[in-house]
């Protein structure tokens, strides 16, 4: 079987999955499906690693903590995935200094359906690939990006795409947020 990634302008999979969501006892734990962010009328950021307890992990889910603010700011929900279970994100999130207060949840994939679904399950291992979705308030996959497995990602890279998404307008080469976008220039000229 091959990976077939989901990809831009397709709806994002309708589920419902446990997530931690807190360390404080009697809260640990709640339900989070697809509409969690388009309730609301916000974008949702999506980002996945293959297995809790490893040692890129822990780098990129504590640098999207350091700027959870910023995908706020952006009228962003943002929600970290694995296949791993609530009970072993509880156990990380316990157990690793970096990960203790975070401001997102960590969605338990257990079944690996979502993952499969996604087209982001390792055919071999079973565990999702470093794997990061936005996903526009109607639920349509706006951009997606896939790392191999021993490679951590770019949060910022993640926000100036996310930023030149929400302008909706033509966005040169490595635009940033305050610069001019290509509509822009050619409604001056």
């Amino acid at each position: 079987m091959s990976n077939r990634i989901l990809s831009i302008g397709s709806q994002f999979p309708a589920f419902k999955k446990k997530a931690v969501v807190s360390t404080e006892k009697g809260k640990e734990f709640a339900d989070l499906t697809q509409d969690h962010a388009s309730s609301q009328g916000q974008w949702m950021v999506m980002f996945w690693w293959p297995k809790d307890f490893t040692f890129v992990c822990p780098t990129e889910i504590a640098e999207f903590n350091k700027k959870a603010s910023d995908f706020s700011d952006r009228d962003t929900v943002l929600i970290g995935a694995s296949t791993d279970s609530e009970f072993v994100h509880l156990a990380w999130r316990k157990d690793h200094a970096d990960l203790k207060d975070l401001k997102f949840p960590m969605l338990a994939d257990t079944s690996k359906s979502l993952a499969e679904e996604l087209g982001i399950l390792d055919n071999e291992e079973k565990i999702a690939y470093r794997a990061t979705f936005i996903i526009d308030p109607q639920g349509i996959v706006r951009w997606v990006s896939v790392y191999d497995l021993n490679v951590g990602r770019n949060v910022q890279e993640v926000l100036r795409v996310l930023d030149a998404l929400q302008t909706d307008e033509l966005c040169p080469c490595n635009w940033n947020k305050g610069q001019e976008t290509l509509t822009t220039q050619l409604n001056m000229n």
